[in-house]
């Protein structure tokens, strides 16, 4: 396969399927990308409750990357839970090993609120992580952290993507509390204007963004058009998801049909 059609995501394993691992694989396969996983982490959780974490070893971390890197030429991965600074070090050398063009979704706590990481992750995540990825996905509560900033409105998210374009040159501070709008800094601010829908099939939207933009990205599409596309995908799959859980396999035909490639 051609290295633009494979993708890796290094992130943490939600039994229930809706958020982790298993949503970023049926967010590759439902856009054409083969996905491959590395896995950071083992909960024990569903869509209202995390139960239960269990870390992975950082050398058993380094040896499935290892593994399916020495095996596959992979261009683009994406990150979900990393849980520690432990993890976040050891993702950073092989990122730079293997020269992966990396999609850091900071993902500090679980949609129903349980915890996510330890003490110090968002610092590691900031020295060690950032400053090597050519995206970061924060959420408001997310960017909140990165950037030391509370966020009430977009006013205050634009101060904040601000702040974290400080470690990372790219960076789009996502709108699932915000009206719906994205806001991407990319050495200036854009406001991507969305919508936001009265649903409950929102757990696993984060991981979805991120992995619809990692897709893209891999396939050749520019940032702008990537982030636009994945802010209008995560919407229709909460619009077609039950149970709490987006549906990452609602009909899709092809990107064309949302008018992206002009973007």
């Amino acid at each position: 396969m051609d290295k633009r059609t494979i993708a890796m995501t290094i992130a943490g394993f939600d039994p229930s399927g809706g958020a982790g691992i298993l949503n970023d694989i049926k967010t590759f396969e439902s856009l054409g990308v083969y996905g491959t996983a590395v896995i950071t982490a083992l909960t024990a959780q569903n869509v209202h409750d995390v139960a239960g974490l269990l870390p992975v070893d950082t050398e058993f971390i380094e040896k499935q990357m290892d593994t399916v890197l020495e095996g596959e030429d992979i261009g683009y991965a994406k990150t979900g839970m990393l849980y520690s600074p432990e993890i976040v070090k050891t993702i950073a050398s092989k990122v730079q090993e293997y020269k992966l063009k990396l999609v850091v979704d900071p993902v500090m706590v679980a949609g129903s609120g349980g915890s996510l990481s330890k003490k110090d992750f968002a610092e590691s995540l900031k020295k060690d992580l950032l400053p090597l990825a050519v995206l970061t996905t924060p959420n408001i509560h997310e960017a909140g952290i990165l950037s030391g900033m509370k966020i009430e409105n977009e006013e205050d998210a634009v101060e904040a993507a601000l702040e974290i374009g400080k470690y990372c040159d790219k960076v789009v501070v996502t709108g699932g509390h915000l009206k719906g709008s994205d806001i991407f800094y990319n050495s200036s601010i854009q406001v991507f204007e969305g919508e936001l829908l009265e649903s409950d099939n929102t757990h696993g939207s984060g991981c979805t963004y991120s992995s619809a933009v990692t897709a893209m990205l891999s396939k050749g599409w520019d940032t702008g058009s990537s982030i636009k596309f994945a802010g209008k995908f995560v919407k229709e799959s909460i619009r077609h998801g039950s149970r709490g859980t987006l549906n990452q396999m609602w009909k899709f035909e092809d990107p064309v049909q949302f008018n992206l490639k002009s973007v």
